[in-house]
């Protein structure tokens, strides 16, 4: 069997069996199974997750590749032979794709002699809770000596057969905001009683919204989304209190902490204005990630005429962590196709790819190793 045919049957059994961040048991024991049988050397990322090493000629220093493993509690809906055993749970982004795409990598190396080191890194939790920091924290990667790290997250809003990539920044730093209004409650028919959250939180809506607009230079790329207030539940009663969150994103750290300091002073402002209180949370997520120019422009000399230079995206993703430690570079792989259905986008019920895009993915590799002179 070839490293394709095998990889499909990865993606398959492992579609079968989605788990969500730090709770992939079944997940870890199938992927360290796969490269214990292919002879190399693995150990766990954390809990879960699993690193994989293969020495080269010169073991002086070590490329990395990276696959996510987390899946999403999604009840599935799509239509075919392969589907989730797990009730409420579905590889709705994609992440056994690039385990697949990853063991099929692997597979392909597994007897080709390498110029370096090459390790395997399939990560856990990239969803939630985000899973690179830890294993960067941990220092289980320190000694390998990695120089360059490389990952992919396929992508149904690009053709398939295309790959996206751009230098600089590609996708956003993130982060969320919590609120709590905390107001007065009473009658509704006697308003003048209460302290209302539920219209003082349209007033902190309003004013969110203004940040971006009012508060960023119009060069700069920035979002704030309320994504949720919850608060009341009788027609005739004021509430107490309201809760209500959202999104922050943004390319520049200058950026990012101009919006949280925006989002702290606004509510300040609007509590002392109305003799109420707001509790401000804000957590900081994933850094942006911000692909090498060097190893970018590399990564699309290696990869021929399927490259496109696409824009960056306001969407997250902890592959950052590493990027943070070591040059890198991350690409999308193209899974868009109408002919075959194929168009729901990720996170969907309904999501799925064809097959040839794990061949894509490992070819990616490939190409670029061969580029590098590190397999012939």
């Amino acid at each position: 069997m070839d490293y394709y045919t095998r990889a499909v049957e990865y993606r398959k059994e492992l579609h079968k069996i989605p788990e969500v961040g730090m709770k992939e048991f079944k997940t870890t024991e199938y992927i360290l199974n796969a490269l214990k049988v292919m002879g190399y050397e693995v150990e766990a990322a954390l809990e879960t997750g699993a690193i994989a090493y293969k020495k080269g000629t010169d073991e002086s220093s070590s490329i990395a590749f990276r696959a996510d493993i987390d899946a999403l509690a999604i009840q599935e809906e799509t239509v075919g032979e392969t589907k989730s055993e797990h009730e409420g749970y579905m590889h709705g982004c994609g992440h056994d794709y690039h385990i697949a795409v990853l063991l099929g990598f692997a597979e392909y190396l597994k007897d080709v002699e390498t110029s370096c080191n090459i390790v395997f890194i399939f990560q856990p939790a990239e969803e939630s809770p985000g899973g690179a920091r830890p294993i960067v924290e941990s220092g289980k990667l320190d000694r390998f000596n990695i120089t360059e790290i490389y990952g992919l997250h396929i992508w149904p809003y690009l053709d398939q057969g295309k790959i996206g990539v751009k230098p600089g920044p590609l996708m956003a730093m993130s982060g969320e905001f919590e609120l709590d209004l905390i107001g007065k409650g009473g009658h509704g028919a006697v308003p003048n009683s209460a302290i209302d959250p539920i219209f003082i939180s349209s007033q902190v809506i309003s004013s969110l919204q203004s940040i971006v607009s009012r508060n960023i230079e119009p060069i700069d790329d920035a979002v704030v989304t309320v994504g949720y207030i919850r608060g009341g539940s009788v027609h005739n009663v004021i509430p107490g209190k309201v809760e209500m969150g959202g999104t922050i994103r943004a390319f520049r750290q200058e950026v990012y902490d101009r919006i949280k300091e925006r989002i702290a002073t606004i509510c300040e402002g609007i509590a002392k204005a109305y003799e109420m209180e707001i509790e401000v949370r804000i957590t900081d997520f994933y850094k942006p990630v911000d692909n090498d120019e060097k190893l970018t422009e590399e990564f699309i000399k290696s990869q021929g005429n399927v490259v496109e230079i696409v824009k960056p995206y306001m969407t997250g993703e902890d592959f950052s962590f590493y990027q943070a430690e070591y040059p890198g570079v991350f690409f999308f792989l193209g899974s868009k196709n109408e002919e075959k259905g194929f168009i729901q986008p990720l996170h969907n019920s309904r999501f799925q790819a064809d097959d040839q895009v794990i061949k894509n993915g490992i070819d990616s590799y490939i190409n670029l190793l061969k580029y590098k002179s590190v397999i012939e």
